[in-house]
């Protein structure tokens, strides 16, 4: 990677710097502040900003970065009566188009079965172990593959989430029943929110499960190891996906073809409608003497509209995403710094070979996830399977969650 000089390398120090002084100027917080309690009934405020800088240096362009708000999100979480709890958080960092305001968690909730949750609303879909483990806990600064929504895991989805444990919390399970979308990009498949729609998206109903066996005791969804205790876990899941025919706005109705097949001055050749989706998972995680290992695999079976369609991903209409990764991380200073490394790989049938990824970084902790300064250099090889069209990345996080 070519050397970042001038302005580049003063931000990323800056950065840095503001980091290492927002540890002196900001008290510890644990996440979620309740400002109001009156036995069963409470208000509790909270929220995380992520300032991110991000370069992009591909081998065939030029050098770009970015300042922004990767993530900028409030929530509010109350409850007034015996067993229930409202949430609802938005984000200002990632809105885009017409959305200056990105809804994220909005959903009630039931308590009142023993170790079971029932949750109303748009809420996280039950795959992925990374998409589960939330953004502020994680070794990298961005995910991988095989928790990315662009790259065929469920987002959040609107529809009725359970999650609950048995046998002393060694398994856990969830089940999910949700409308889900699909924006209809041929060189991902990207899972959306219908609450944050756009005009163009795939609609569809989702079900899907996940179990979780954790023989040395529950191990929470979050990377880094703080405890030094030794925990493991491996959970599988598996989703179908279908199509509801509403709003296919990229296939002629009388030919079922998509509309712009065969025409590559189309401005929507880029562009195909998703008839069905079926997703499976197997992944583990294991913590213990400062170090943190998370390994995944996920396997997609895609059909689009067209069955002729032959761009992107797609090959005869279809196609087999497979995507798998392994992360961790190791405390050189316990709950201060840790260094991180993880693969990743992606391979689709139309892909000339596989598009893979290698990070490394490191990771300081001022007060273990709440306060924390990130760096992470990626270096990408093939990208959407094209060989020779590789990339590098850095980034650089400051993250404070209260």
């Amino acid at each position: 990677m070519k050397r970042f000089k001038g302005l580049k390398g003063k931000l990323i120090m800056t950065l840095i710097a503001a980091c290492s002084m927002a540890a002196i100027a900001i008290p510890a917080a644990e996440a979620g502040i309740t400002v109001y309690q009156d036995g069963d009934k409470y208000v509790k405020l909270g929220g995380r900003i992520q300032l991110q800088y991000h370069s992009q240096d591909p081998d065939s362009g030029s050098t770009t970065d970015d300042l922004k708000f990767r993530r900028l999100r409030p929530y509010i979480e109350g409850s007034l009566y015996k067993d229930w709890m409202g949430k609802f958080q938005w984000d200002m960092g990632g809105a885009t188009g017409d959305n200056e305001i990105a809804i994220k968690d909005a959903y009630m909730q039931y308590n009142g079965f023993k170790n079971m949750k029932i949750t109303l609303g748009n809420a996280n879909f039950q795959f992925a172990r990374e998409f589960l483990t939330s953004s502020k806990y994680q070794n990298l600064v961005e995910r991988t593959f095989v928790g990315d929504h662009n790259y065929g895991t469920p987002d959040r989805n609107l529809g009725v989430h359970v999650t609950g444990s048995l046998a002393d919390k060694k398994l856990t399970y969830g089940i999910s029943a949700a409308s889900a979308s699909i924006d209809p990009d041929d060189d991902k498949l990207d899972f959306d929110t219908p609450v944050n729609d756009a005009s163009d998206f795939n609609e569809g109903r989702m079900v899907g499960a996940r179990l979780d066996y954790h023989p040395f005791g529950f191990l929470k969804m979050s990377q880094g190891d703080f405890s030094r205790y030794l925990k493991a876990t491996i959970g599988v899941a598996a989703f179908s996906w279908q199509n509801d025919d509403d709003n296919n706005t990229y296939t002629a109705a009388a030919t079922g073809l998509d509309k712009g097949a065969g025409d590559a001055s189309d401005t929507k050749q880029d562009k195909a409608d998703i008839d069905s989706v079926t997703g499976f998972e197997i992944s583990g995680a294991i913590r213990g003497r400062g170090a943190s290992i998370d390994a995944q695999y996920n396997r997609f079976n895609v059909d689009a509209v067209d069955s002729t369609y032959s761009r992107g991903i797609f090959k005869n209409g279809n196609t087999t995403l497979t995507n798998w990764a392994i992360e961790g991380g190791y405390m050189i200073i316990p709950d201060k710094l840790e260094i991180a490394a993880g693969y990743q790989s992606q391979d689709a049938d139309s892909y000339a070979t596989e598009w893979t990824r290698n990070s490394v970084g490191i990771n300081y902790f001022f007060q273990k996830h709440d306060l924390k300064a990130q760096v992470t250099y990626r270096m990408g090889k093939d990208l959407d399977g094209i060989k020779g069209n590789d990339e590098n990345e850095v980034f650089v996080q400051a993250q404070y969650v209260f």
